[in-house]
């Protein structure tokens, strides 16, 4: 089950232009108090600009912030600290100002600290979320190159900060001591955070990045400034060192802004950064500290955080190689989407597991999930990747650290668990299941999945990983067919039902090696008793296993993701023989059947529109078969293909109607030329008088509305006249003939003695053979 927050709504909570109108606002707020503290006469306080006006610069980020957290389309932990943080800081300033404006002096420490501490722990926080969430993309050279650009920055400013925390570091450790150092510290730890994030991976402008980076440099900026006039007790509320706070807090907001309406998505712009940079960059910054210490007094918290800068900066110089070579491997190994093992890691790693065991049992389990191709195809492939994404993460908590979890591929995944046995593996799998059964909240879409689990035993089934895949795929096929979840391997399972179990390979080798082949059912005008057309029926002529009815192995090329290339295929030939037929001046339309996800697939106008246009044929020659189940799913995306495919000039006929429970809307919505009408009510047309009646009425509506009927599954002569009687149009089934190879057919035809009424023509059992 899928459900889908509708367009208008994810507007007006999370994105359009509003968020750019919010933007705006904040800067022009923070403009305004900055112009205004800078163009007033005295640095004195003035009630209007440093009171009202200073409490709405602060505000009002405050008021924003908590407005993009309300339109967020995800409620997302960093956004909602930061949004926390700004109003402490909003808070923090309204008390110190207040007292001010009484004339009153503000002590240290004061209610007001308290605001302003929650300001930096709550950025602290915000920011450990996005390292936490950028930690996982991240290799070790880039986390050991931030570091050093932490470090290097740290260090750097510990000697700007030098006077001030060798003042307040040397004296009684009294609260105002306390504070005095704990402001720059906490300054400190913001800088080294935001300049470690930055250089691991450049600006992500679209994320507004450079916002929140240039709003905490200006705090940091501000607060040195302020603790330097501290010292002399020269700051007095009022001079343009308080625009810089407000401003500040302004970028902070309007990255929160930014962030809502992008929940989770990175920037594709981003400024690169060279590998060398930041090393190169710590590594001149701490030797610059170390030097400056050797010709004067400075900070031993300065000395130390440079010497450790300079340490860590040798060793990507040294084993930088070492490092590399150690990555190329891992990323080789690992599925990029997931961060699980990959194919190749799985045929290398799983081999030495069995081997280091011999004498232990273990099991595979090959995990195939249920209907992912249809989610893939129907809701877009970052959908089906973030849903990948959920799957692993949620199959890695069920599993014990000595098992082995790895994607092969698409929507499969394959697990090794050790030291178990087959009663075990069917526990784990029945666990696996359990933990897809929440629904997956992908943002604005909740998916409901579910999967299909195939296991094998070592070392009863297989020796080696090969033997054991292949017969825990066979077991997994078992269980999709009979729908109970997971299957253990039987032996001879394979020979009792050999449909299931078509591997992959197998069904490319028929499409690759021409072993599918066509069967031609004609389609007789009841008015003439003339072969108007003929539908193309898709066989398979197994090498091994003989000829293959439909029903043997259509759903396994859905499952396994070929229906696009068998449908192409299928058009191709039957195409093929409708030109042949036509060159020998037999012009017969040729139906074929489409699936739901051919159906879907935007491309298939276009493609349909040169194989008809190269085989120089009329594109009315071609009749698409579609069921009403088609139509179940997304009828908007289906109308505007198949409008599409009537406008190349192709008709359109629904297959099996009435057999299916949509609305009959779609007969007055979709462009449709004809029904057919299915084989259920045509079998007990003559016994079951509520059984004609609706075979009448079904005819006499599609009449009505233009369209052709089509009755399928005809077998005796007495329903095919009634039919005729009855006004049908087209009659098809055994009494006219059963499915026959085009060269059969030819024979057929040739065979037949038309003649100009339905009256005079009755089918023999000879050319029904």
């Amino acid at each position: 089950m899928i459900r889908q927050e509708p367009v208008e709504a994810h507007r007006a909570r999370g994105g359009g232009p509003g968020v750019w109108l919010l933007v705006s606002l904040l800067l022009v707020v923070s403009a305004a108090y900055t112009a205004a503290v800078v163009l007033k006469p005295s640095e004195e306080f003035h009630p209007l600009v440093d009171g009202a006006l200073g409490l709405v610069a602060m505000w009002v980020p405050a008021a924003m912030s908590w407005l993009a957290v309300y339109r967020a389309e995800s409620r997302r932990p960093d956004i909602l600290l930061a949004a926390c943080a700004v109003s402490c800081w909003a808070a923090g300033t309204t008390y110190y100002v207040l007292h001010a404006a009484a004339g009153e002096d503000v002590p240290l420490p004061s209610p007001a600290d308290f605001g302003y501490s929650g300001f930096y722990l709550l950025m602290l926080a915000a920011l450990a979320f996005v390292v936490r969430d950028r930690l996982r993309a991240m290799t070790w050279s880039v986390i050991l190159d931030s570091v050093i650009g932490a470090l290097g920055a740290a260090a750097v400013l510990c000697v700007v900060l030098d006077p001030l925390l060798t003042s307040t570091m040397g004296g009684p450790w009294t609260p105002t001591a306390l504070l005095g150092t704990g402001y720059p510290l906490m300054d400190l730890l913001l800088v080294a955070t935001v300049i470690g994030i930055t250089a691991s991976t450049g600006f992500s402008l679209g994320e507004g990045w450079v916002l929140v980076v240039l709003g905490l440099l200006l705090f940091t900026g501000a607060d040195v400034a302020y603790a330097l006039l501290e010292l002399n007790h020269d700051y007095v509320l009022g001079t343009p060192l308080d625009a810089s706070w407000a401003l500040g807090l302004s970028l902070v907001a309007a990255w929160i802004a930014l962030q809502a309406r992008t929940p989770g998505r990175h920037s594709r712009w981003r400024v690169a950064v060279p590998a060398q940079t930041v090393p190169t960059l710590a590594t001149v910054a701490g030797l610059g500290v170390l030097i400056l210490a050797s010709q004067e007094r400075v900070l031993v918290l300065a000395v130390a955080l440079a010497s450790l800068t300079l340490a860590l900066a040798v060793l990507p110089l040294v084993f930088r190689q070492r490092l590399r070579l150690s990555e190329a491997t891992t990323q080789a190994r690992t599925d990029e989407l997931t961060g699980l093992p990959n194919r190749r890691a799985l045929y290398a790693d799983v081999p030495e597991r069995l081997a280091a065991a011999r004498r232990r049992r273990s099991a595979v389990l090959l995990l195939d999930l249920d209907k992912f191709k249809e989610i893939n195809d129907g809701l877009g492939h970052d959908v089906g990747d973030r849903l990948l994404v959920q799957v692993a993460a949620r199959l890695s908590e069920q599993l014990r650290p000595a098992d082995l979890l790895a994607r092969m591929g698409g929507d499969e995944f394959v697990i090794h668990l050790d030291n178990c046995g087959q009663e075990q593996a069917q526990a784990v799998a029945l666990t696996l299941r359990a933990a897809l059964v929440e629904p997956c909240d992908l943002g604005d879409i909740t998916v409901h999945v579910s999967a299909s689990i195939g296991i094998s035993c070592y070392p009863e089934q297989g020796q080696d990983l090969t033997l054991l895949l292949r017969k825990a795929d066979m077991a997994m096929y078992s269980a999709k067919s009979t729908r109970s979840g997971h299957a253990v391997y039987a032996d001879g399972a394979a020979e009792l039902i050999p449909h299931q179990f078509h591997t992959v390979q197998a069904l490319n080798e028929a499409l690759l090696d021409d072993q599918l082949i066509l069967h031609f059912q004609p389609k007789i005008d009841l008015s003439t008793g003339a072969v108007r057309g003929v539908e193309a029926l898709v066989r398979w002529d197994h090498p091994t296993l003989g000829l293959l009815q439909p029903e043997a192995f259509l759903a396994r090329f859905e499952e396994a993701g070929l229906m696009p290339a068998l449908t192409n295929v299928i058009l191709g030939r039957a195409l093929d023989q409708a030109a042949a037929w036509a060159n020998d001046e037999k012009p017969l339309s040729v139906a074929v059947n489409l699936s739901a996800c051919s159906v879907m697939d935007a491309r298939l106008p276009a493609q349909i529109a040169t194989m008809v246009s190269d085989r120089g044929l009329t594109p009315s020659v071609l009749v698409l078969e579609i069921t009403e189940d088609v139509l179940v799913g997304d009828r908007s995306r289906a109308s505007t293909t198949l409008s599409a495919l009537r406008e190349t000039g192709v008709r359109i006929a629904v297959d099996d109607f009435g057999k299916g429970y949509s609305s009959l809307s779609y007969l007055r919505d979709l462009p449709i030329d004809e029904l057919k009408l299915d084989k259920s009510f045509i079998l007990t047309m003559l016994d079951d008088t509520r059984a004609t009646a609706l075979v009448v009425s079904t005819i006499d509506l599609a009449h009505s509305l233009g369209l052709q009927m089509t009755a399928e599954g005809v077998e005796n002569l007495d329903t095919y006249r009634s039919l005729s009687d009855y006004g049908c149009d087209f009659a098809q089934g055994f009494v006219v003939s059963k499915p026959l190879t085009a060269p059969e057919l030819d024979a057929w035809l040739q065979a037949r003695c038309p003649l100009s009424a339905a009256a005079d023509y009755v089918p023999t059992a000879s050319q029904a053979e």
